[in-house]
């Protein structure tokens, strides 16, 4: 059974459902999960990366430690609500999509520099769960 720690800093009500069956899926036993605003992602977008701006989705894997989290995903709540109008997908489906995308990266995968996997991961979760397609499928 997967444990999502969430921690909501918006006035957004999210459904956490399918987050909890990607995360087992992905076997993932605990993970934090954070919703906040821009202005808060770019504070921790800096402090983490030196990046003064804000972005959609930061995933911070921990060192492996029995019982521990693997990582914490924040997510801008502003960047769903841009991606949602966008696609003209819900909020929550953007949500998912970033949850999945800073999932993978969590557990290893990284779009930048891999042949694929991540992108691959990523279509086995969608159509697996019946999602829209993420930005990683959307910008090739």
């Amino acid at each position: 059974m997967s444990n999502i720690i969430f921690e909501n800093n918006t006035e957004y009500e999210i459904d956490l459902t399918i987050i909890k069956a990607i995360a087992k899926y992905l076997e993932i036993r605990e993970i934090e999960l954070i919703l906040t605003r821009n202005d808060e992602i770019q504070e921790i977008n800096l402090s983490t990366r030196g990046f003064d701006k804000p972005t959609d989705v930061l995933s911070f894997p921990y060192v492996e430690m029995p019982h521990s989290p693997v990582g914490s995903i924040v997510v801008s709540f502003d960047f769903l609500n841009e991606y949602a109008k966008e696609y003209k997908n819900t909020i929550e489906e953007e949500f998912i999509l970033l949850f999945i995308h800073g999932a993978l990266h969590i557990l290893g995968y990284d779009h930048e520099v891999d042949n694929g996997e991540q992108r691959d991961k990523e279509e086995e979760l969608i159509k697996y769960f019946s999602l829209p397609e993420s930005l990683i499928v959307r910008n090739l």
